[in-house]
């Protein structure tokens, strides 16, 4: 996963496109990289599931 390919799959959350993005633990350290920088990174939310997966969702209000 590269850093377009990350941009675009925030973008489908932000949408509503997608209801939520599962992320492999060997692409995370990307994803998280350039989540971070987003003005919205609050409004994601990242649980963790077995095997080092994650999986994100985007929310209406910001978390605190």
């Amino acid at each position: 996963m590269n850093e377009e390919e990350v941009h675009h799959l925030l973008n489908q959350l932000r949408e509503n496109s997608i209801n939520e993005l599962r992320i492999s633990k060997e692409d995370f350290s990307v994803f998280r990289d350039v989540l971070v920088k987003e003005d919205d990174f609050k409004r994601f939310k990242g649980t963790a599931r077995r095997n080092g997966h994650v999986i994100f969702e985007y929310l209406e209000e910001p978390r605190s």
